[in-house]
């Protein structure tokens, strides 16, 4: 049985791109375009790892992480276009076990 990887991401050529990668590499995945469906998506499937964007509809990845830490201590990774320090810090104060800054390259992902 594969690893299961939730991928919250709302930009469909990014989550095509990652998704594809990580299918690709072997992996379930499963999809999340909002913070609502990606906290309905966590509770179904209890993934083994969570890749998550910060700026999302509905609520956002920094709350997304927050709620799924309250719970969980499941990977988290935080995929994002926000590198400012400040977020970096925020992300691993809630508990995120790294953050990848946008551009990112698949396979460093």
């Amino acid at each position: 049985m594969s690893a299961r990887i939730l991928l919250i991401e709302d930009d469909p050529a990014i989550l095509e791109l990652v998704s594809f990668h990580l299918e690709r590499d072997g992996y379930q995945v499963i999809l999340a375009s909002d913070g609502r469906e990606a906290i309905q998506a966590y509770n179904r499937h209890h993934p083994d790892l969570v890749i998550v964007d910060l700026m999302l509809p509905e609520i956002d990845g920094f709350e997304v992480s927050r709620r799924i830490r309250k719970v969980s201590q499941v990977p988290i990774i935080m995929l994002t276009a926000k590198g400012d320090e400040q977020s970096r810090l925020r992300g691993f104060e809630l508990g995120a076990d790294d953050y990848v800054p946008k551009p990112f390259s698949p396979k460093e992902l």
